[in-house]
């Protein structure tokens, strides 16, 4: 492949297409559609299927390393500019039957995402945005975040070598902080909720001239959330085939819009015959897109809350894609509430899975949409644990509970067991 297979661009809104060659697409930034009197009507990037077909008949799949690199004809950069050294996705598939029996379905698999660098799915739209702002010559880049995406960019600029300014609410987890502050990215805790963060994070950027990383109007971005979506369709082949719903946490719309994306390209290349419904899940207090869904607008800006900080989004700007996809799918939106959440980080710590409280919201929504009888019996379902609960400590505690504080001798050991086993009998 000597450029990129961009072949295209098309508003969401106006659909006002913008073409472009490959070589233009080297050097593009892209945005919003300035032809849409929407000032945040997203871009979506079209390739050239044919040429990618091409590529792959010529170097398989099964040939390429196993990262999320392997799809560099689908990912709008120059060849030169993949960083394939960049250890990015092909995270693992876990079959779970135990917990599928919990559940009451045929089959449940998880996708842990935790096992990403900076331990969050946002690492596959980060290390691309990265990528792509080194193509372009950007000399500083930019996010807002509720606080993975920010890790996420902290991490791969700093594997660029490129600096980082990082706006986040101050409500974001320590344990994100953290990695944000060790990554050596500038890190702005803005006194407001993620929208103030956001805006602020717009207006920077277009003061200073840095490379805008958000998703909510970045479609290169979005691109490397497709990959999810990709490695989904290659790696269900070896669990069984393609799932009957994929289950994605909701917060901006960018996931489960690139998931859906990744699994369509998929399909018309020929490597799935077939595609899953979307069970999208948002947060009780927080489901924007919910609503968009059935009246095919944003309601006004709310004021509820969630302990899933990753998806406490109440202005959600890339809802339309996310509205399409689901519609499109033939899938459903679901809400769970903070205390399904924290027992959905119980249940799947019982079978190995680590999720913070927006990756647990995810499986929880599983489980509700299972007692509503939305997803039967035999069905078999795919779940993106989209981060590691290390992200979220406050939160993991609160759902493992306290340990037994034990006196260091064996009487007391006995003592402990006596109490647990007694305990347990009496439930």
């Amino acid at each position: 492949m000597e450029k990129s297979l961009v072949i295209g661009l098309k508003c969401v809104v106006c659909e006002a297409s913008l073409e472009t060659s490959g070589d233009d697409a080297q050097q593009q930034i892209w945005m919003t559609c300035e032809q849409c009197a929407d000032g945040e009507a997203v871009l979506d990037i079209h390739y050239d299927l044919s040429a990618v077909r091409a590529a792959w008949d010529k170097n398989p799949l099964t040939k390429r390393p196993r990262n999320h690199w392997r799809y560099e004809e689908l990912l709008p950069l120059a060849p030169d500019a993949v960083p394939h050294h960049w250890q990015v996705g092909w995270t693992p598939v876990v079959d779970s039957p135990r917990m599928a029996q919990s559940i009451g379905v045929k089959q449940l698999v998880l996708k842990d995402e935790g096992r990403n660098p900076s331990a969050s799915f946002k690492d596959r739209a980060s290390s691309v945005g990265v990528a792509h702002a080194l193509q372009v010559g950007a000399k500083t880049i930019a996010c807002a975040s509720t606080g993975n995406a920010a890790t996420s960019l902290a991490c791969h600029a700093a594997l660029a070598g490129l600096p980082a300014k990082i706006f986040v609410p101050h409500t974001a987890p320590e344990p994100k902080l953290a990695q944000l502050l060790v990554y050596g990215a500038t890190v702005y805790s803005v006194e407001g909720t993620y929208d103030e963060a956001y805006h602020l994070c717009s207006a920077a950027c277009a003061e200073f001239g840095w490379y805008n990383r958000n998703c909510a109007i970045n479609p290169v971005l979005v691109e490397g959330k497709k990959t999810g979506g990709l490695e989904i369709a290659e790696q269900s082949l070896d669990v069984g085939g393609v799932p009957d719903w994929v289950a994605v946490s909701v917060g901006d719309g960018c996931t489960i819009a690139g998931i859906w994306k990744g699994m369509v390209e998929m399909r018309e290349l020929g490597v799935i015959d077939r595609l899953p419904r979307l069970l999208g899940v948002q947060a009780a207090g927080v489901a924007p897109i919910k609503e968009a869904l059935v009246t095919g607008k944003l309601p006004p800006l709310g004021n509820g809350t969630t302990m899933a900080d990753s998806i406490d989004v109440q202005a959600p700007r890339n809802w339309r894609k996310a509205v399409r996809a689901i519609r499109d799918s033939e899938g459903v939106i679901v809400t769970v509430s903070d205390e399904e959440i924290i027992d959905a980080m119980r249940l799947g710590g019982r079978y190995g899975i680590f999720a913070e409280p927006a990756a647990a919201a995810a499986l929880a929504g599983v489980v509700s949409a299972r007692k509503e009888e939305t997803i039967v019996a035999d069905d078999r379902v795919l779940t993106m644990i989209t981060g590691s609960g290390l992200k979220d400590t406050r939160s993991a505690i609160r759902a493992g509970g306290e340990p037994t504080s034990v006196a260091p001798d064996l009487e007391a050991i006995a003592r402990a067991e006596q109490d647990s086993g007694d305990k347990k009998h009496a439930s």
